[in-house]
């Protein structure tokens, strides 16, 4: 019976998204082409690189390469392995296909002993980029691109010797991995440093760069086809550039890229907390960042008693709350007590936070609102060190909403167990805290999709549903959907009045049986209706409790005074979705 219960919810859920949010998702087009690019790959394979950190090191050079048109006239790829000395493993004239060039990068084998990078760049310019080497003569066709990928710090000198690799126009990246000085990185690359340098914690993680790369080298011909965009919904290309638009029933909102779902977009109620990562992985200068990334999306919100509220809390080895919900009544104060927060270091003991998410930061006492949706924001940078199974699934038993942010050791698996359905919508990942921006983005859209959608089923249902629609003539159009969600108030009072009648109805047999609204009579909806708000209030007599401790309420004896309160919570409910 719990099972059933749920699947009604879901689908009266699915119903009322449907109505609102419009048609399916978009179609994505086809696929960028690489620019015609003499690449160089030079890779450190010094005695600090192990073996098997070495073979992650060859995995993200064919990652790459996958993702390239190789051949004479368009992309060649060579590869400079060094460490004391320097080791030209292929030119760029050396291989001209794809499958060539993958198993040249699997036979690199790591030389093991010093870290000569200034030398190694020296070789590329004088060497690797020269005529005889298959390289191009320099043209506004061509690139001439050289990827450094490191893990210590060099010992000869790199400034000089990289300013005359970008004076002959060489573009350069700079890739550092563990405990590499950053400082050397940004010497070696080209400008803009934040696109031309990228750090990871461990070669383990360093594969997750490969998309970066893969658009560097992209021409760009549907910049909507590779994701390469800040719309919300809708993506029209045009060459080189893009236009965002929404689907039927939302607005563009001013910014041009996000759209207004629903009703009251981001000004909607909402109880979000954020559930922060402060083990000693992240790191102070990368702590700072998260502050940020937090207040990225705090500015997104319309703070107040009636809207969103916003709570914080850090854990490590042990869980602090740093403010709860509604402390803190406008986002000027909010973003002040984040830029506060003094970072913990320590453990990741992601399990014990979202148990305290669950008993402590959603609860009543913590300034939690029944009746409105809640978002949980999981941030962490690393494997937890408890048990995680058990909570994350209580949270999202309960209705909560939750979004998981991985950063650098990350494990994705922890990840996706933690985030909502559907998954892919609600967990992000990426390997370098700088770019946690673009993650912040991305969670503004999908947090303002979720407070004007109510509890925020998935795209994907709202696929389904139209696909049903299409295959059963009888299921009503769109246009009727529309008219239920524009009476969402009125059909949720028929809910009401339907379940009180089914409560108290015994008591006085004169009582009369609710009459539905005339507008779902015209929708051919009555039948199902009639036949689902029946079974959905017997059950609700039964299993009334489940979702009263949903909305923070005790069970009790049932007597009219409380079923008038729990009448209108409901209505509240079915509004919100």
């Amino acid at each position: 019976m719990d099972r059933i219960f749920s699947a009604l919810l879901s689908l009266l859920l699915l119903l009322q998204s449907y109505g609102v949010c419009g048609a399916p998702p978009q179609q994505r087009g086809t696929l960028c082409r690489t620019k015609p690019t003499d690449l160089v790959f030079v890779i450190d394979s010094s005695r600090s690189v192990r073996p098997h950190e070495f073979e992650k090191v060859k995995v993200f050079m064919s990652r790459v390469i996958e993702g390239l048109d190789v051949g004479p006239n368009s992309t060649r790829v060579g590869v400079i392995n060094y460490a004391s000395a320097v080791k030209n493993e292929f030119s760029l004239k050396t291989y001209q296909t794809k499958a060539g060039l993958l198993q040249a990068v699997q036979r690199i084998e790591p030389l093991s002993t010093g870290t000569m990078t200034g030398l190694a760049i020296q070789f590329a310019i004088s060497q690797a980029f020269s005529d005889s080497e298959g390289a191009r003569v320099r043209s506004p066709n061509f690139n001439k691109v050289a990827i450094v990928v490191t893990d210590g710090r060099p010992q000869d000198g790199v400034q000089d010797v990289s300013a005359r690799a970008r004076a002959a126009g060489i573009e350069v990246f700079a890739i550092g991995v563990g405990r590499v000085d950053m400082h050397t990185l940004r010497q070696i690359a080209s400008e803009p440093l934040d696109d031309h340098v990228a750090y990871v914690e461990s070669y383990s993680v360093i594969e997750k760069l490969t998309h970066k790369f893969q658009e560097a080298f992209c021409v760009v011909s549907d910049l909507c086809a590779t994701g390469d965009h800040d719309c919300e919904q809708v993506c029209t290309s045009t060459p080189g550039a893009y236009k965002c638009a929404c689907k039927e029933g939302f607005t563009l909102n001013s910014d041009g890229k996000t759209c207004s779902a629903c009703s009251g977009g981001l000004g909607s109620a909402l109880d979000l907390v954020f559930l922060i990562d402060g083990s000693k992985s992240v790191r102070p200068e990368n702590f700072e960042l998260v502050k940020k990334f937090i207040n990225q999306i705090v500015d997104s919100l319309e703070v107040s008693d009636k809207q969103a509220q916003v709570g914080l809390v850090q854990y490590s080895s042990s869980v602090r709350q740093e403010f709860p919900l509604g402390q803190f009544k406008n986002k000027k104060d909010i973003k002040a007590a984040v830029k506060k927060m003094a970072y913990m270091e320590k453990g990741t003991m992601t399990g014990q936070a979202l148990k305290y998410l669950i008993d402590s930061s959603f609860s009543i006492i913590n300034g939690a609102r029944p009746g409105v949706p809640k978002v949980g924001i999981v941030f962490t940078d690393g494997r937890s060190q408890d048990y995680i199974t058990d909570a994350a699934n209580q949270a999202k038993d309960l209705g909560f909403r939750m979004f998981a942010v991985g950063v650098g050791n990350a494990v994705e698996d922890e990840l996706r167990e933690i985030a909502s359905e559907p998954v892919a919508e609600h967990y992000f990942y990426t390997a370098d805290f700088r770019t946690i921006s673009k993650i912040g983005k991305k969670l503004q859209m999908k947090i303002c999709i979720g407070e004007s959608g109510g509890v925020g089923r998935g795209r994907d249902l709202v696929t389904a549903l139209e696909g049903w629609r299409q295959k059963d003539k009888n299921v009503p159009s769109v246009g009727c959907y529309k008219k239920l969600s524009s009476q969402r108030i009125e059909l949720a009072q028929y809910h009401g009045r339907i379940m009180r009648h089914q409560h108290f109805g015994y008591l006085n047999t004169a009582t009369p049986t609710p009459q539905p609204p005339p507008f779902l009579t015209s929708c051919l909806l009555l039948p199902f209706f009639s036949t689902f708000l029946s079974f959905f209030a017997f059950l609700f007599r039964n299993y009334e409790f489940r979702l009263f401790q949903v909305l923070g309420i005790a069970k009790s004896d049932i007597k009219e005074e409380e079923m008038l309160l729990k009448e209108k919570l409901m209505v509240d409910l079915f509004v919100l979705i």
